[in-house]
């Protein structure tokens, strides 16, 4: 911090001394860019937090709240024909974010249901990402299943997209409305 510089890159935040320079870092005006293995945006905050003691939560969800700007996830997914492709997952800090970070996520206020509700503002989950990959056909079905974060989310994305381009959604056939149900059937 002595020698000025604007940004300061963080190869991997593995233990609190670190996450604790970067923190401190970002709170005096540093750009801290810095990679963290974690499942998603959500899981990221939560792995931060509990590299610190029970005491020292409150104080680091305030820091935590005044410095995070954005947080980028990456999942690598087998691509249709060989190789990768990149599934993104893009969270940006506002109110509603903020109020997370300093009180813990609850009922209809995680930090999933949070992205969903900020597309407009450039957020999005791996779920959405993944769905518009499958649209692309850069993946298939399959993968796109296995890689996802809710998978009722990622079928039904993947069911819209199929019947929006004709195509069966189900393998069930042949289905029919029996009309004699309830009806009483006398004997004689």
């Amino acid at each position: 911090l002595r020698q000025a510089p604007k940004v300061i890159l963080v190869g991997e935040m593995r233990d609190l001394e670190t996450v604790e320079i970067g923190l401190s870092a970002a709170e005096t005006g540093h750009l801290v860019l810095t990679t963290l293995h974690t499942v998603d945006a959500g899981q990221t905050i939560n792995r931060i937090l509990g590299m610190f003691s029970t005491e020292e939560e409150t104080q680091i969800r305030i820091r935590l709240a005044d410095t995070v700007r954005w947080i980028v996830c990456q999942r690598l997914l087998p691509k249709e024909g060989g190789g990768r492709v990149a599934a993104f997952e893009i969270m940006g800090t506002n109110l509603r974010v903020k109020d997370s970070i300093l009180h813990g996520e609850s009922e209809g206020k995680t930090f999933y249901e949070i992205i969903q509700a900020g597309k407009a503002f450039g957020m999005i989950t791996f779920d959405d990402y993944i769905v518009e990959l499958f649209r692309q056909g850069l993946i298939s079905e399959e993968t796109a299943k296995a890689y996802a974060s809710n998978r009722g989310i990622v079928g039904r994305g993947i069911d819209s997209i199929k019947s929006s381009m004709g195509q069966a959604t189900t393998d069930i056939g042949k289905l029919e409305v029996d009309k004699d149900y309830g009806r009483a059937t006398r004997k004689f």
